[in-house]
């Protein structure tokens, strides 16, 4: 495996520049943006493991994996949250052109705030390259109305705007039944705290893996749990280290 990959918990994460990620997202694939809970769901759910095993690679958004795996193997992996990696593509010529994205949504509401936010970033981003995602069952999914406007619009970049544990198993599904092989990237909110949707993240919040208080302080409950799930990560990394959960 080249010296800019590093195989975590049977995914393959990126560890290069920032720069070299951005590349890379320009040649199509799945790509992973899984947090701590995402992590922990490989040990419960089949469906999500193929799913995040089977992604061209994953960046290493959670702070706690990142220092966790410096306390378990005393290496030190460079942090790329899902935010600063959208960032980073919203910069990119290739991003921004006509037709080249497609959005897909967790609601009504949360798509015309994002896509408004979009249009007014200068990204191309009409009710017509916007998607909101219908109600998703465990397991195995498909969307045989999702992949029929993807097929008939051919963009180069798919973006999952979805939770954790949902976006993952749908990138799989467009990966492995599309005609042709788009960028699919599972940035889950990133989105929405860039267009305000979700409490407003600044980069040096970002920066200082300080993402996860601010969250919390503003949505105790709900990120609360989400943290509490988290808990679980130090021992399943421990006991699988670079190895998939199911061996």
């Amino acid at each position: 495996m080249p010296d800019e990959f590093r195989q975590i918990l049977g995914l393959r994460f990126y560890v290069g520049d920032f720069s070299g990620l951005l590349d890379r997202a320009m040649a199509g694939g799945l790509i992973a943006v899984p947090s701590a809970p995402v992590l922990v769901y490989l040990a419960d759910d089949p469906a999500h493991r193929e799913a995040l095993e089977n992604s061209d690679f994953a960046i290493t958004d959670s702070s706690f994996m990142v220092l966790l795996w410096y306390v378990l193997k005393r290496e030190r992996l460079p942090r790329i949250s899902g935010l600063r990696f959208l960032r980073g593509l919203l910069g990119r010529g290739e991003f921004r052109r006509p037709g080249a994205t497609f959005w897909v949504m967790p609601s009504a509401e949360d798509s015309d705030g994002n896509c408004a936010w979009l249009r007014q970033q200068g990204v191309s981003a009409g009710s017509d390259a916007c998607y909101v995602a219908p109600f998703y069952p465990p397991g195995r999914l498909a969307d045989a109305a999702l992949l029929s406007q993807i097929e008939l619009k051919r963009p180069k970049f798919v973006v999952l705007c979805l939770r954790g544990g949902v976006q993952e198993r749908l990138g799989f599904f467009l990966k492995t039944r599309l005609s042709y092989l788009p960028t699919i990237i599972c940035t889950g909110g990133a989105i929405a705290f860039l267009s305000g949707r979700q409490t407003s993240i600044p980069v040096w919040a970002d920066r200082l893996f300080l993402g996860w208080l601010l969250r919390l302080l503003n949505s105790p409950v709900s990120f609360g749990s989400r943290l509490w799930i988290s808990l679980r990560l130090p021992f399943i990394l421990w006991k699988y280290g670079s190895n998939s959960v199911k061996e």
